[in-house]
């Protein structure tokens, strides 16, 4: 075999898909599961450009293939066959950020620039937290990409740092086959402490380099506006408060205290920094704010006395997969019903939800009728979905939803 035959590059991967897969391909659907996939001509590389065609062998899509995943592919183009060169990936990347011009001034050096699929980048998040980025990679499709999408972040966004988060499923195979690790710092100076931030002209610390998420919220950030409006003069109690966001918003609302409640005393310790760096702020330095160390299921369904005017309810993801969904719902509902047996009369509920597979009916619908249940009164003031930095582009991706009650 000659030398220029033994270094020939492998055929392009080629996918043919259940007709039911075209379907959902056509109508934009972003995944492509393993199961829909009914011919291949050959085994895929992480990170490899597969092309998808239909039954008439025309061109359907093409995505990253991930042969570690369920989700085989992640699409990244239907319609047209386009070639997927450095250009094409450049002007992925500005449209992402042009969808977040004028959003923020300078009261917030926080949010969103690339939120997976909705933007056109599946897999794959990055979040600002002032002059320092943060990667985070769901797939380890990625991998392969990284240095590609480092350069093409530097060229645009120019961070003082970028770090790069990797999920927990993809950790191990990131160390042993591309020799990543979560929490690295791919370009910028060392990290000794966390990261200083403005939200709304509130300062926060986000953890970076081991912080849930990437370090911070930053998808409930107009929810906590909401929550600032609704707490002059109240006592407010924030439950799963994690770093204390709503009740340092409560706070210079004008609350007359705030407590938070968390079973964890990390994001409590976090929360006190949160404080101190505000200071400065009347309302907030006027503030009494308070802290209970407990599990919040635990320590609401046990006092049930109704001294606070707002409850604030943001749990983690109570249905992590579709099997728990049922036990979730009815989790959410016996949350709710603990949070208004809390509530003085006439005070403010604001549930939360971040579960993926409890839909927003379900999630509304175990709310109200907790609230049916209590014997009160009860008005619906409004509810809320994603912030305009967390697109939401297709139904997997409408995880967050919160309502706000008046009982």
């Amino acid at each position: 075999m000659s030398e220029s035959r033994a270094h020939k590059s492998p055929p392009s991967l080629r996918l043919r898909v259940t007709a039911a897969a075209e379907s959902i391909v056509r109508s934009g659907h972003p995944w492509l599961f393993a199961e829909s996939i009914r011919e291949q001509n050959r085994a895929g590389e992480p990170g490899e450009l597969a092309v998808i065609y239909d039954r008439n062998d025309k061109f359907l899509a093409i995505g990253l293939y991930d042969p570690e995943s369920p989700i085989r592919v992640r699409i990244l183009h239907t319609g047209k066959p386009e070639t997927l060169n450095r250009e094409w990936w450049s002007a992925r990347l500005a449209q992402a950020i042009a969808r977040r011009k004028d959003l923020f001034d300078g009261q917030t050096t926080s949010y969103r620039w690339i939120n997976g699929e909705s933007d056109g980048w599946p897999g794959l998040v990055l979040d600002r937290y002032d002059t320092t980025l943060v990667l985070k990679l769901y797939t380890v499709a990625w991998l392969p990409r990284l240095n590609q999408t480092v350069e093409l972040i530097e060229q645009q966004l120019k961070p003082e740092r970028l770090v790069l988060r990797l999920s927990r499923n993809i950790q191990s195979v990131a160390r042993a086959k591309f020799d990543q690790s979560d929490g690295v710092i791919l370009r910028g100076k060392p990290l000794s402490e966390p990261v200083i931030f403005l939200e709304t002209g509130l300062n926060f610390e986000a953890d970076v380099l081991r912080g849930q998420k990437t370090g911070f919220f930053l998808d409930q950030r107009e929810n906590r506006r909401r929550a600032e409006t609704l707490a002059a003069g109240g006592n407010v109690l924030n439950a799963f408060s994690f770093s204390g966001g709503f009740s340092l918003y409560a706070a210079r609302g004008g609350a007359r205290s705030v407590t938070d409640l968390d079973i964890s005393a990390h994001p409590l310790k976090s929360a006190r920094k949160n404080f101190e760096l505000n200071q400065s702020h009347p309302a907030i330095g006027a503030c009494r704010h308070e802290q209970v160390q407990a599990d919040a299921f635990e320590w609401l369904a046990q006092t049930a006395n109704p001294k606070f005017d707002l409850v604030i309810l943001d749990p983690p993801s109570l249905a992590r997969r579709e099997s728990e969904r049922a036990g979730a719902i009815r989790a959410y509902g016996k949350l709710a019903a603990s949070g208004i047996a809390n509530l003085s009369p006439g005070g403010i509920l604001v549930a939360c939800s971040c579960s993926a597979h409890v839909t927003t009916e379900e999630f509304f619908g175990a709310v109200r009728t907790a609230a049916n249940e209590s014997g009160r009164k009860y008005k619906e003031m409004q509810t809320t979905a994603h912030a305009p930095d967390h697109p939401a582009a297709f139904p997997e991706a409408h995880y967050l939803k919160a309502i706000f009650l008046q009982c």
